[in-house]
């Protein structure tokens, strides 16, 4: 009788830790990760334009605590925000929503002026940027 009870418990523990996305699908965090990798390489690319560093950092660390809020390990999170796969994916997803707000991240001019008017703009990405 005591034994029902206890694999009960560990069913819906079980289902549970089955039941949470990997954190690339948690659409919150990967878009703002998005935002803060889209500025950090617009600083990268353009000498003129710098970067909030600590403004980059707080973001980051509040993503991070964003996602240990939903259940995720500090060992799942430094596994997202590390792992190479999710790096190329990352390009790969900034590079086609760049690309849906008419930018070629090919042609530095273009990047560095959509830079300065995100920070013209007021927008998130603009935040990032000084």
């Amino acid at each position: 009788m005591r034994l029902i009870p206890s694999v009960l418990i560990l069913a819906l523990l079980a289902s549970a830790a089955v039941a949470k996305p990997p954190l690339r699908e948690v659409r919150e965090i990967d878009d703002q990760l998005m935002m803060i990798a889209i500025a950090d390489e617009i600083r990268k690319t353009c000498s003129d334009i710098d970067a909030r560093l600590l403004r980059g950092i707080a973001e980051l660390n509040g993503l991070k605590s964003k996602a240990k809020s939903l259940g995720y390990s500090s060992e799942e999170i430094d596994e997202y925000a590390t792992s190479k796969s999710e790096k190329a994916r990352m390009r790969t997803k900034a590079e086609t929503w760049l690309a849906s707000q008419g930018v070629n991240v090919s042609d530095k001019a273009e990047l560095c002026s959509f830079g300065k008017a995100q920070m013209a703009g007021g927008t998130y990405i603009g935040s990032l940027l000084r």
